[in-house]
């Protein structure tokens, strides 16, 4: 039986990091829109509004997550690549979720803007140095650093978790 919350499995990064994995993570974060523009294609309001799995959000505020979490994900790394080992500013992701703009808000706003994320992502990580991949950001609630590289590598599999939760739930639902 599939895990409805987790239909592509947990993130581990690799013990080592290489130029493939990279490359990878990069095609699979410019890929990421166009893909959820593919899973969320002609669905109705009500099924927009409809949970992925029982106590999930709806696919509406999935999509608006994925925007929320990524436009972070992207500040996070820039201020690593300009500040030493920066403390990031966390954010209450579910309460985030349940605010109007994610509740009831249209997704094409965040289609697109996740569109156009993604290439200034993109185009930023393509950039990066061995040294600039190294660089790290400090995570308070998990008291942590990660990696920029690690990051890049999370975020893609953050985007594929998602678009999993939606094709998944339209292949349950028959839609």
């Amino acid at each position: 039986m599939q895990d409805l919350k987790y239909p592509i499995g947990l993130f581990y990064a690799p013990e080592k990091i290489e130029t493939i994995h990279l490359k990878d993570w990069l095609d699979e974060l410019a890929a990421a829109p166009s893909r959820l523009k593919t899973a969320v294609l002609d669905l109705s309001d009500s099924q927009l509004d409809t949970p992925y799995r029982e106590g999930g959000w709806s696919v509406r505020q999935v999509v608006h997550h994925l925007a929320d979490s990524h436009m972070n994900a992207y500040i996070r790394i820039k201020l690593a690549l300009t500040e030493e080992n920066p403390v990031i500013r966390p954010y209450e992701e579910k309460a985030w979720a349940e605010l109007s703009d994610s509740k009831h808000g249209e997704i094409e706003v965040s289609l697109v803007l996740l569109e156009h994320l993604h290439k200034r992502l993109v185009m930023l990580a393509s950039s990066l140095s061995e040294a600039d991949l190294n660089r790290t950001f400090y995570h308070p609630a998990n008291k942590t650093s990660a990696t920029l590289a690690e990051t890049l590598g999370v975020y893609a599999w953050h985007g594929n978790h998602h678009i999993a939760h939606i094709v998944s739930l339209r292949k349950r639902m028959g839609w």
